[in-house]
Formats: structure tokens, C-alpha cells, sequence
């Protein structure tokens, strides 16, 4: 039912990558109303045609746009882009992965949020579903991010969508082997140094 929406997504955010289970199932509530998963992962996924956030400049003056500390930071965003595939809104910014060609093909697609002051970082768990959920947990009524994890695990696995885990110190917490936030920054500087800025 959803086939051609899905794959419309997986062109527009993974560059034509296979949709990961967790984030179908997430994508088809959202598509169909429901608001009991968006409600706990505090998400709202990507529309058609909405503008990847490292490619949004419309926020910017023309005077802006014009200062060449501004465009060195814009080009590196635009590398930056084709490794950041952010899905959805929520927690302090966007969320979604960090696929950098360096990183390894046998493992989990490693989580990232990108923040409004376009800071990046690594998220724990093996699905969006899982980072979300652990980022979740630090917001719950319950002050124990463990047990509110455990909870949340729970009210996801009612819901269809089961994590690997309801422990919150079992998440995967691997590194990624291209850290996005250092990556940026040398690019920023490659920029810097093109228009004569160092």
C-alpha cells in the first residue's frame, strides 16, 4: 500500500538505500495518523520535498550569503549532505544516519543527530528506533534513564515495534570509524582555505 511512498523516501533521504524495518514501521504510522509512536520517540519524519537542514540557507541574508566565512561553511554543509541522511525532526534538531563510505558495510547504520547550532553527534542503539528511544529516556517523568528506557522498550514493543533490547546499557554504543563532527570541521577549514580565509 505505501510501496511507491516508501521508496519516494528511501530516493529522497537514503539515495535510493533499502528502508530499515524500524523506520518503515515508523514512516507507515505516521502516513496512516497514528501518533502513539511519534508521540514516544518525540519524532516527526521528512515529508516529500522538504529541504535536507544542511542544505536549508533560506534562513540567511543576502549579505550573509555573500561573506565568504558563511559560503566556506555552506560548501562544507553541502559535503556534508551526502553523508548526513537525517529522516526526522526531534530531540534538539534532526536525527537519522551517519553513512560515510568509510564506515563498515557489516554493521548497523551508525545514529546521528544534528543539532539547530549544526553540532553532530553520535546516538546509541542499532535502530532510529532505538536512539530515539534512549534520547527519550532522559525526558521521562521517570528521573532513572534505565528504567525509563525499559519502559519505553516496552510501550514500543505493544505497539509493534520491538528494540533488541530493553536494557539501556546494552545499547550499541560503537564508534563510528569517521567521526562526522572532526570531518566537518577539516572540511570548513578545506573551504576557509579555497577563498583565502587562513
Amino acid at each position: 500500500m505505501y510501496d511507491e511512498r516508501l521508496a519516494e523516501f528511501s530516493r529522497e533521504r537514503l539515495d535510493g538505500r533499502p528502508v530499515p524495518d524500524d523506520l518503515r514501521v515508523l514512516l507507515v504510522a505516521q502516513w496512516e495518523g497514528r501518533t502513539d509512536l511519534a508521540r514516544l520517540l518525540d519524532l516527526d519524519f521528512f515529508e516529500t520535498g522538504e529541504v535536507h537542514p544542511l542544505l536549508d540557507t533560506s534562513y540567511l541574508s543576502e549579505t550573509e550569503l555573500a561573506d565568504p566565512e558563511m559560503q566556506a561553511i555552506n560548501a562544507a554543509a553541502v559535503a556534508m549532505a551526502k553523508h548526513v541522511k537525517l529522516v526526522a525532526k526531534g530531540g534538539t534538531g534532526w536525527i537519522g544516519y551517519w553513512l560515510h563510505p568509510d564506515e563498515p558495510a557489516d554493521r548497523a547504520w551508525p545514529l546521528t543527530e544534528l543539532d539547530t547550532e549544526f553540532t553532530l553527534r553520535s546516538l546509541v542503539g542499532l535502530t532510529l528506533a532505538e536512539g530515539a528511544a534512549a534520547e527519550r529516556a532522559s525526558y521521562q517523568d521517570e528521573p532513572d534513564e534505565r528504567i525509563a528506557f525499559a519502559q519505553l522498550a516496552a510501550e514500543l514493543a505493544g505497539l509493534g515495534l520491538p528494540l533488541s533490547t530493553r536494557e539501556y546499557d546494552a545499547l550499541d554504543a560503537s564508534e563510528s570509524r569517521v567521526d562526522p563532527e572532526a570531518l566537518m570541521e577539516e572540511l570548513i577549514e578545506a573551504e576557509r582555505e579555497k577563498r583565502g580565509l587562513r
